[in-house]
């Protein structure tokens, strides 16, 4: 269907949107800001022409919304089968699909990704409540605005490196641009489109969220996987307990385990690891579809 030439950039991101009905929505925002970016660019310009005009001169340049719509959704294409990973080669029966997650890249890492959380949630945390308390307590003053305005500028940075830690070790797609360009707004547009944009406050609850999730995911990693390895360890720490060549080795009660006694360990220990691996992989892929739910739009707005 033919559609009339847009007169406006309003009106050639609302085609934009309308043509890319359906696709993810990160790649929608990354398109919206990517068109939105080069069109205010190219106006602002053209000071002595009208927007209609501009628009128009372009067309032939950057393209048709419909044409953008579907050079965005190849290359979309072409980059998710470059960076996929190695799938797994299918399991059909039970224990080798409960093993069978060691082959998984993306469980090693998921598991990765929960160590690092506690990093990167306390460091959001502190910037998050930071910021806040200080706007807050800057806003009676003349320096408030700005203060505001760079607190949400960082908290936006902070969303797009967390997309690319989320996409890179979960899996899942994020957005890689801002929400918007704030190309050609005056100051008091841009706190507008901050305060009303529901994004600056969903973004600022995962950073607050991420600092208790930060200590649960750190928690099971940190504990599934010094249980695991210990309990895996205890034969060869028995026998190198008998030979003297250690102190260390699995107790109870005071007296080192003989090593033929401590082999069922191992066995439980090789059994909570891979049941480790099957949790990380959980968990990653439930704090993606969280991270998708307060990081980006899902209607690409």
């Amino acid at each position: 269907m033919n559609r009339p030439a847009p007169r406006s950039i309003d009106q050639y991101l609302a085609q934009l949107r309308d043509a890319l009905k359906g696709e993810d929505p990160a790649l929608v925002q990354d398109a919206l800001y990517d068109a939105e970016e080069y069109l205010r660019a190219e106006v602002a310009s053209h000071a002595d022409k009208s927007e209609a005009d501009v628009l128009e001169l372009i067309a032939s340049t950057y393209g048709a919304p419909d044409e953008v719509a579907e050079a965005y959704r190849t290359t979309e294409k072409t980059v998710r089968e470059a960076i996929r990973p190695v799938a797994p080669r299918p399991r059909t029966t039970l224990l080798g699909r409960f093993f069978g997650v060691y082959a998984d890249s993306r469980a090693w890492t998921a598991l990765f990704f929960l160590f690092l959380s506690l990093v990167t949630g306390i460091f959001y945390f502190t910037v998050a409540v930071t910021g806040l308390a200080m706007s807050a307590g800057f806003a009676v003053l003349i320096i408030g605005v700005p203060f505001f305005l760079l607190f949400i500028g960082l908290t936006r940075v902070l969303s797009l490196v967390e997309g690319r830690l989320v996409e890179g070790l979960l899996g899942v797609r994020m957005p890689r641009r801002p929400v918007r360009s704030t190309a050609g707004l005056g100051l008091g547009a841009r706190i507008k489109e901050m305060l009303v944009d529901r994004r600056t406050w969903t973004t600022i609850l995962y950073m607050v969220a991420m600092l208790p999730l930060g200590v649960l995911y750190f928690s099971v990693a940190i504990i599934g996987t010094s249980l695991s390895l210990g309990l895996l360890s205890s034969p060869v720490m028995a026998l190198l307990h008998a030979f003297g060549h250690t102190q260390a080795a699995l107790q109870i009660d005071g007296e080192v385990l003989p090593w033929p006694v401590s082999l069922p360990l191992a066995l439980v220990g090789v059994l909570l690891l891979t049941a480790l691996m099957h949790a990380a992989r959980g968990l990653g892929s439930l704090h993606g579809q969280l991270a998708r739910t307060l990081l980006l739009s899902q209607d690409g707005e």
